[in-house]
């Protein structure tokens, strides 16, 4: 199982952006999936999840309100909108796959992983 993700790049403060994640090598809509990222310098922390049902989601309250996690049909790829960008959204963004899992905000709950992507918001 592979998780494949997509999206990210330079964008100034206040604006949107989308990163995708999807699976590849399982039945994707077996999945929970979680977002997370890690700032220079800093510890990986949780950003959204949605459970493998997709009923259930969870976000981190530095972003609630800003960024929207949700999941296509019928690929069940998840995307993660992410607007009014701030500076301190600066990070690699990771999504983890987790089969029949919760929205869960702990990454050790998570079984797979993303190759990360770079999001880079100037201020």
């Amino acid at each position: 199982v592979q998780l494949i993700q997509s999206g990210g790049g330079a964008v100034q403060a206040g604006d949107s952006l989308t990163l995708s994640c999807a699976v590849s090598g399982g039945t994707a809509s077996n999945y929970a999936i979680g977002w997370f990222r890690q700032a220079p310098g800093k510890e990986r922390e949780f950003v959204a999840a949605m459970s493998w049902g997709g009923e259930t989601t969870k976000y981190a309250n530095i972003v609630k309100g800003r960024f929207t996690i949700s999941r296509d049909s019928p690929d069940y790829t998840v995307h993660l909108r992410m607007n009014s960008l701030k500076s301190e959204d600066t990070a690699v963004y990771y999504c983890g796959g987790r089969v029949l899992g919760a929205a869960s905000n702990s990454e050790d709950e998570y079984t797979y992983w993303g190759q990360g992507t770079k999001v880079t918001v100037s201020s």
